[in-house]
């Protein structure tokens, strides 16, 4: 299983990149196995305000339908457009082209409650 040792990682299965005051968000590899065939991606606006543990997207698979929550708070800077007509990349390129936002951080001492790559991979073994 491919959990990159850069990111941090919730146990909602969400993964974290930090850039500066920017972070990307996505679904973990091993969540995009559990919920199968991605069919629909619901984003949210850009420069919408989130608070920690807001629902910010909504992911449509075969399975089921799963909630993205925000591991901190901000506004987003961006959403990835590809998903609109090519969902199927969060299945595909979990950690890079199947990223699904970009949050412009108001206070990234909220990331101190992520989990680091041992201790996803611990959580989910």
């Amino acid at each position: 299983m491919n959990v990159p040792a850069e990111f941090k990682y919730t146990s909602d299965h969400e993964w974290i990149r930090v850039e500066g005051d920017s972070a990307t968000i996505g679904i973990t590899d091993y969540a995009q196995g559990e919920l199968g065939d991605v069919v629909f991606v619901e984003l949210p606006d850009v420069d919408e305000e989130f608070e920690k543990g807001d629902v910010a997207a909504t992911i449509e698979a075969v399975k089921t339908v799963a909630d993205v929550f925000l591991p901190l708070g901000g506004s987003i800077e961006a959403v990835n457009e590809k998903l609109d007509d090519t969902s199927e990349l969060i299945n595909q390129d979990a950690y890079g082209e199947g990223w699904i936002l970009k949050i412009k951080m108001n206070d990234a001492s909220e990331l101190d409650s992520c989990m680091t790559a041992e201790e996803y991979i611990a959580s989910i073994s």
